[in-house]
């Protein structure tokens, strides 16, 4: 668990963070999401002392951090930022090993978490251990710093922007690889970035920062639905917000006893791509695989919640 309290951090007359109080449960991951100057990173940094706060405290498992020598602190939360930061001279394996390597872990249980690792993201490591970092995709360099971050087991994962440099299909993949890999481990999880989809996708709560100060801190439902003020409302974005909040629905939610003509749809898909299909097929309901339809009224009458 993470213990933020009263934390402030001041660069001369500019207060890049305002007396901010937030509590993140063990396993769970929070978005820190806000406009560029927000505040958003220094509050990241500051937890793993990269900045040192000006007044207030963070708690790791109920201990104070300040308490810590630094470089033994950032050795149990690991770190990924935008562009991943590989070693370029170093093989996949040695990039991933880093920190276990510091930590002196036995050769044989570093080969093991690498080959643990590099499985559960989907790269074969007999394919992918010995490979440089340039001969890799940028979604596999991403992956493999993601990777990296998780090496030693931490009990927190800062990432700042880390999906920020990647096409929107290969973003798309990393997020759900992310989440996937994140609820699979219990990882506790603060993920900075500036794009409120990737927000809602990927937290169980969104932290809303504002001129340094922390606005609001709510489940992706209750930010689209009830913003706590008119920054939070703008952020949320008023005409797509109907839209987003289908999106964190799966259309199984929403199904009806009934049938409808056409191919049936996953019970997993979103609410949002079920409605896109209506409207792009000219169709009115939609059957489910395994039973039942989900109507074109039904989902415009949930998207009215998000008004």
């Amino acid at each position: 668990m993470i213990e933020i309290r009263n934390l402030s951090r001041r660069f001369g007359p500019v207060t890049a963070v305002d007396d901010v109080s937030l509590t993140i449960a063990k396993g769970e991951m929070v978005a820190l999401v806000g406009t560029s100057g927000s505040g958003k990173t220094t509050l990241l940094r500051m937890i793993n002392r990269l900045v040192e706060p000006t007044s207030g405290a963070v708690l790791l498992n109920g201990q104070d951090t300040a308490g810590l020598p630094a470089h033994l602190l950032r050795r149990r939360i690991g770190y990924a930022i935008q562009g991943h930061g590989l070693f370029p001279h170093y093989s996949v394996a040695r990039n991933i090993a880093a920190v276990p390597e510091l930590l002196g872990w036995p050769a044989a249980q570093i080969r093991e978490r690498v080959d643990e690792l590099l499985t559960l993201f989907g790269m074969p490591p007999a394919d992918f251990r010995d490979r440089r970092p340039a001969a890799l995709s940028g979604g596999q360099q991403q992956r493999v710093g993601v990777a990296r971050a998780l090496a030693a087991r931490p009990e927190v994962l800062l990432m700042d922007e880390p999906f920020g440099a990647l096409d929107p299909v290969t973003r798309a993949q990393a997020q759900a690889d992310l989440r996937r890999i994140q609820r699979q481990l219990g990882t506790t999880t603060i993920l900075v970035t500036h794009d409120m989809e990737e927000a809602l996708a990927l937290g169980d709560r969104i932290a809303v920062m504002d001129r340094g100060r922390l606005v609001q801190c709510a489940d992706p439902a209750t930010i689209l639905t009830r913003p706590a003020t008119d920054f939070v409302a703008r952020l949320t974005g008023r005409s797509d917000r109907p839209f987003r909040l289908l999106g964190l629905l799966p259309v199984a939610d929403l199904v009806e006893p009934g049938e409808a003509e056409g191919a049936p749809v996953d019970p997993e898909l979103s609410a949002r791509e079920a409605l896109a299909e209506c409207l792009w097929s000219g169709r009115s309901a939609l059957p489910l695989a395994g039973g039942g339809r989900v109507t074109l009224d039904r989902l415009t009458e949930r998207a009215r919640g998000a008004e």
